[in-house]
């Protein structure tokens, strides 16, 4: 049987105004960082998000 891995929280942040989004990513599939387009509510645009490491908790 496959071994259960658990997808990994991530926080997705704009560099420019420090904005954050927080995702589920699964390791396994995509092991680059990722970068996405969303809404930046400071800017009030669709700017890039990359992935940042970050302790939770």
């Amino acid at each position: 049987m496959a071994k259960k891995q658990a997808r990994a929280l991530i926080v997705l942040k704009n560099p420019k105004t420090g904005t954050l989004y927080f995702t589920n990513k699964n390791s396994l599939n995509s092991p680059d960082k990722i970068v996405l387009k969303k809404y930046d509510k400071k800017t009030r645009k669709v700017e890039t998000f990359t992935e940042s490491k970050m302790k939770l908790g």
